[in-house]
């Protein structure tokens, strides 16, 4: 197997997991290649159906400021811990 499934493999598994309340998880495989899983909620009338958009590919901005820092850190790749992001707390 590539790195590239196994990334996958890990990200869908900790999304999945029971009491994840991560809103994106990335996983950096190397420099130019990130995997991203995205939950994405939408309400209907009394129904909430769940959606995750998984991305392959080039990081974004803000993941290619981390990778600037990893590389001047001396970190190697494929990145060992993965990266969350949650939803915001909501004003009350």
């Amino acid at each position: 197997m590539s790195k590239i499934d196994n990334a996958v493999r890990q990200v869908v598994n900790e999304m999945q997991e029971p009491g994840s309340v991560a809103k994106s998880i990335v996983k950096y495989v190397d420099p130019k290649t990130v995997v991203k899983i995205t939950r994405k909620h939408r309400k209907y009338c009394r129904e909430v159906s769940v959606t995750y958009l998984l991305t392959l590919g080039k990081p974004n901005y803000a993941e290619r400021k981390f990778v600037k820092l990893c590389v001047k850190a001396g970190v190697s790749f494929p990145v060992s811990k993965l990266q969350y992001k949650f939803y915001p707390k909501a004003k009350k």
